[in-house]
């Protein structure tokens, strides 16, 4: 089976148990007004422009006969100053867990693993599933996730994981839906089935400035977390650089990050 990937990142450290590789996958049914990862959003492959690289000379708009250039109308090749590339790549599940697989010794000696991310995995969860397969029992499996997904499709995909890393974001199901374009219904129902069939999760709350690290979303979350394994994400202020490489435009501004009450949350930790 085939999915599409845009990155593979070695050597991560905060994806899950000792260092990891963590493979992301392209596609995304959410849109978070503060998405690191734009270019993770679309699910299929894109343009990205580095537009502090480009000189204007006109070289990529010529016609050049290449066929993975042609449904871009540009040249993937022929900046001078590579300010144009190609984000997200097919790949079957049997050869991206042969290329893992090769690491197997180092994350057996180091209490690493593998790390699925995206976008959003679960949008390609047929795909997730094959890999789990082809990789096997012996290597620890990490599934970082939103939570957004069909019962069935959740369900079938993380009993395969040792490790669910689940995003909870905003607790009011209207400010959920400005701020990501979704209910937080399905979130929040998965995350009760993962409490009650013990499957190994942390919760990870990312701390955006004004919107999910106020005091009010907070107290909600910890209310949801109860007892559960937190770990608190820092703002990354540069997100924003991202978006304009993928033809997208950052509407947050600059926002300063608060302190956080950790004693909220009863076992949290941050990341």
């Amino acid at each position: 089976m085939t999915g599409i990937i845009f990155d593979i990142k070695e050597f991560a450290l905060h994806d899950g148990p000792g260092p990891r590789t963590t493979v992301f996958l392209k596609g995304c049914p959410l849109r978070c007004r503060w998405c690191h990862n734009p270019e993770g959003l679309s699910p299929v492959p894109q343009l990205l422009v580095k537009q502090t690289l480009c000189t204007g000379c006109g070289r990529c708009r010529r016609s050049c006969g290449h066929p993975e250039c042609a449904p871009f109308d540009r040249c993937l090749h022929a900046c001078p100053n590579g300010a144009v590339s190609l984000c997200g790549r097919s790949i079957e599940a049997e050869e991206l867990a042969a290329k893992l697989k090769r690491d197997a010794e180092f994350f057996t000696a180091s209490g690493g693993g593998i790390t699925v991310s995206g976008g959003e995995p679960l949008l390609q969860a047929a795909f997730v599933r094959e890999l789990c397969a082809a990789l096997g029992p012996d290597i620890h499996k990490t599934l970082e996730t939103s939570g957004y997904a069909a019962p069935q499709e959740f369900q079938s995909t993380a009993l395969l994981f040792d490790l669910v890393l689940f995003d909870l974001k905003l607790a009011d199901p209207q400010q959920h839906k400005a701020w990501t374009g979704a209910d937080n219904a399905p979130i929040l129902a998965n995350l009760a089935w993962l409490r009650e069939n013990g499957v190994p999760f942390i919760l990870r709350i990312p701390l955006i400035p004004g919107i999910t690290d106020t005091c009010e979303n907070l107290s909600a979350l910890a209310d949801i977390a109860g007892n559960d394994p937190v770990e608190l994400l820092g703002y990354n202020a540069m997100a924003g650089a991202k978006y304009p490489m993928a033809g997208m435009e950052w509407t947050l501004g600059e926002r300063k990050p608060a302190p956080v009450e950790l004693s909220l949350f009863q076992n949290a930790r941050m990341g």
